[in-house]
């Protein structure tokens, strides 16, 4: 890793034993600053894990510091309902210390995630863009412009979802004069020239200013160094002005492409937020996270109110569906039908393999819990959602695996052609409808 990509120390263990204010129990260290240090607690109330910002009065001299102090607890305050921003819980003050409780991401920070790796692969770093760009894009419309993203204050949580912090230097809507921002601040290598080399008193777009960090982060995950870095500010700057850098050949053109506009020096005409939104590189994904989400809402719904089906039947009812042991009256359906079935000599896990691979083949996406422990399994595919169901029979002493593919969600989107890949991808493999099963 080039110099400048340094991520801070990793969090030192320490059993400090002492409880907070009679509410919560102090662990180990996270962090520390000049005036700040940052521990995980357990809280005394319900046990769940925080972290503590605890801030010593006496090395907040200045009204500067203090001023930070007040912005970064009004920020979190106003943006606590997005997912993707950290978390503030509560406030707590003494005559010495100033204690701000905050979600604990356990992942840690962005910038140890990528020292670790080197450099991300386009579609782990997609999924971190979208979720930063999402966060950000929250903070606008709600009157609040970061002004120092960057990957250290960008933490991950447990799942491996990203949270942004530190909004110390974050600008809200009452300090605007003219819709514009005035205060030269944040760290040199991410933050827009026009927020760090001020001209006159003209102000700058906050929207614009927090586009350019987005450029600069995706870079970073991506090759692994800065795009513009150099020991004398001032020779980085003129390679900033001058739109001097240089992008990895392995990073794809329509990445490239977003890079180049949104490390425009010149703020009218580098791309925004709300354009990099719309920008098809940035929107891959987004459609199919949409459509599983959906597809996990659907199946919830499914496996909570479903009628009576093939998970409730037993050997008696397939015997008294059928004719003997002619089993197509099992398979009976008109081209209209949302549900089909199959049988089938192999394992229960077997099929739940084949199905989930005529899934992948189809573009759907497989809802990988269910087929992990067995039973219902979720596919969806836009505005599609399908149920696959897999159960073990015996039936006169022969023991069956019956399959049944239900259309819970968009059945008018789901073409006859689907039907037949199903029972092509099955063939040889399970009796699909309208055949005979010869025991």
């Amino acid at each position: 890793m080039k110099p400048g990509l340094r991520p801070t120390p990793a969090a030192v263990p320490r059993s400090a034993g002492a409880t907070l204010l009679g509410k919560y129990g102090l662990g180990r260290l996270l962090g520390r600053g000049s005036f700040a240090k940052v521990y995980q607690a357990v809280s005394l109330a319900d046990n769940s894990i925080v972290a503590v910002k605890i801030i010593d009065k006496s090395k907040t001299v200045g009204a500067t510091l203090e001023r930070c102090i007040v912005r970064e607890i009004a920020a979190m305050r106003r943006l606590d309902r997005h997912p993707n921003i950290l978390k503030i819980h509560e406030v707590m003050a003494t005559k010495s210390k100033i204690y701000l409780v905050v979600e604990f991401a356990a992942g840690g920070e962005l910038l140890a995630k990528i020292s670790r790796r080197g450099r991300f692969t386009e579609t782990v770093a997609r999924r971190y863009f979208q979720q930063l760009v999402s966060a950000l894009k929250f903070c606008h419309e709600n009157g609040v412009v970061h002004r120092d993203v960057k990957p250290q204050n960008l933490l991950l949580d447990e799942q491996g979802n990203l949270k942004i912090s530190d909004f110390g230097l974050s600008a809200l809507p009452e300090k605007l004069k003219d819709e514009l921002l005035h205060t030269a601040c944040g760290t040199p290598a991410y933050s827009a020239p026009e927020v760090m080399i001020r001209r006159g008193n003209r102000g700058y777009d906050g929207g614009k200013a927090d586009a350019w960090s987005c450029g600069v982060i995706l870079f970073v995950m991506l090759s692994g160094f800065l795009p513009f870095e150099d020991s004398n500010l001032a020779a980085m700057y003129k390679k900033i002005h001058r739109r001097e850098f240089e992008i990895p050949k392995w990073i794809s053109k329509p990445v490239r492409f977003l890079i180049y506009h949104l490390l425009d020096p010149n703020p009218e005409t580098r791309m925004s937020i709300e354009a990099l939104m719309q920008n098809p590189w940035f929107k891959k994904s987004l459609a199919r996270k949409q459509s599983n989400e959906s597809l996990m809402q659907s199946m919830k719904n499914y496996r909570l109110g479903k009628e009576r089906g093939i998970g409730e039947m037993n050997a008696f009812d397939i015997i008294s569906m059928s004719s003997g042991l002619d089993l197509s009256g099992l398979f009976e359906t008109t081209e209209k039908r949302a549900e089909r079935r199959f049988t089938s000599r192999a394992t229960v896990r077997e099929v739940e393999e084949r199905v989930r691979e005529i899934g992948g083949v189809l573009g759907y996406e497989v809802e990988a819990e269910a087929v992990a422990k067995g039973g219902a399994i979720g596919m969806g595919k836009g505005r599609v959602v399908v149920v696959v169901e897999v159960v073990e029979m015996a039936v006169a002493l022969v023991t069956l695996t019956m399959v049944e593919v239900r259309v819970i969600k968009g059945g008018e989107e789901f073409e006859e052609f689907h039907w037949r890949c199903f029972e092509a991808k099955l063939e040889g493999f399970a009796v699909p409808w309208q055949m005979k099963c010869n025991l």
